[in-house]
């Protein structure tokens, strides 16, 4: 009974982990593809790349099947409904999205994805630091697909924040929780709460990636 308990403890934790990422990653880029003017069918294409490019593309690289968002098809409910309600608030109230205001639930969603990823991989059976990588893959990639889409470079490999470097920190912080018995639910949240508090730490601070410096002409 009390191992059953622990199980769907942990399983409405994870869930919930993806849940509240999917919804951060698609309000960043409804966010991002509404500061780009796009219609509505643009807004909802981008939005859904954010929410499900990267876990998508994890669940390629682990040949895991169905994909995270064909087995809880109401997500893309939710996501069709987030980006109507959004669009038709933002008209009403004039709200102009800025790129300052799409890094906030960008920066949660990084986080919930990472430690969600991680654990996936992990419950796969793949090596720590695989199961980190897939966190990052998870996290970062729909933000990669998401900027271009919208013709930019993206801001994970041109900004100079640290952003993947956040995960890769935040993966590790799970796997050191769960070597330290941690429960599996701590663990998540331990991993979630490193990648997301140090990419907010970067934002506010100003901290900067030393970027690739060449002297001369090309």
């Amino acid at each position: 009974m009390k191992n059953a308990l622990h199980l769907l403890t942990l399983s409405h934790v994870h869930l919930a982990v993806e849940i509240v990422a999917t919804l951060a990653f698609a309000l960043s880029g409804l966010l991002e593809a509404a500061r780009k003017r796009l219609d509505a069918v643009g807004v909802c294409v981008v939005a859904g790349l954010a929410a499900f490019g990267g876990g998508t593309l994890r669940d390629v690289l682990l040949d895991r099947r169905p994909f995270f968002w064909v087995e809880h098809a109401n997500w893309l409910w939710a996501l069709l409904a987030l980006c109507l309600g959004a669009m038709l608030f933002m008209r009403s109230k004039h709200v102009a999205p800025t790129q300052r205001a799409m890094q906030w639930p960008d920066a949660l969603g990084l986080g919930l994805f990472t430690a969600s990823g991680a654990q996936i991989a992990l419950d796969a059976g793949m090596p720590a630091i695989v199961a980190v990588l897939m966190g990052m893959v998870t996290s970062v990639f729909g933000g990669v697909l998401r900027d271009i889409v919208c013709n930019e470079i993206p801001s994970a490999f041109r900004d100079h924040q640290p952003y993947a470097v956040c995960s890769f920190l935040g993966g590790w912080a799970l796997i050191l929780a769960q070597s330290l018995d941690a429960p599996q639910w701590a663990a998540l949240l331990a991993g979630a709460g490193t990648a997301t508090l140090l990419r907010v730490a970067a934002m506010l601070s100003g901290y900067r990636l030393p970027g690739w410096g060449m002297r001369g002409g090309a």
